[in-house]
């Protein structure tokens, strides 16, 4: 089997098992799918699963200091507050790619969209009293991690099972 039929075959049967349990866990499907393309896009291996996993944790926690700055600190100034808050995560993000860990952008940005997009879209979300919570379905910054470690760990099997099925041929 050539590789791109056998990868196209895992991520295929895979991504049906992953929807099926996401759906079932009540977990984020899109944003798994957005952090198995970003394993990806970091090359598709062991260093791509750290790098997209560590990557997209830090975007979630950059964007959560970011909404706790736009409800707490920068809530009297509206959208500038906003602004400001979203301004300064966002440098900070990227200047932290001087380390290591933090060096690949994109996988941090993943991560801070996936959890705006949390906030912004769902019912009560951006809250600070949610922000807080020590639930994870409520905390948006928890609820994105889940969902994107688990989406980069589906990534990472289904690389190794399409090289599995490409060696078999």
């Amino acid at each position: 089997m050539t590789p791109l039929v056998a990868l196209s075959l895992s991520i295929g049967v895979l991504g049906g098992v992953f929807t099926y349990l996401y759906l079932n866990l009540g977990l984020a499907v899109w944003a798994g799918f957005i952090a198995w393309a970003c394993f990806f896009h970091c090359g598709g291996d062991t260093n791509a699963l750290r790098q997209t996993i560590v990557g997209n944790i830090f975007g979630a926690v950059m964007a959560w200091i970011a909404a706790f700055l736009v409800l707490g600190p920068l809530a009297g100034l509206g959208t500038v507050g906003a602004a400001i808050g979203v301004g300064v995560t966002v440098f900070l993000m990227c200047l932290a790619a001087h380390l290591k860990p933090l060096s690949v952008i994109p996988a941090s940005v993943y991560g801070y969209a996936s959890t705006f997009a949390y906030l912004l879209l769902t019912a009560q979300a951006m809250a600070l009293a949610e922000l807080q919570a020590i639930d994870f379905k409520r905390n948006a910054m928890l609820f994105v991690v889940v969902s994107m470690v688990g989406g980069a760990l589906f990534g990472f099997l289904s690389a190794k099972l399409g090289g599995a099925l490409t060696k078999k041929a």
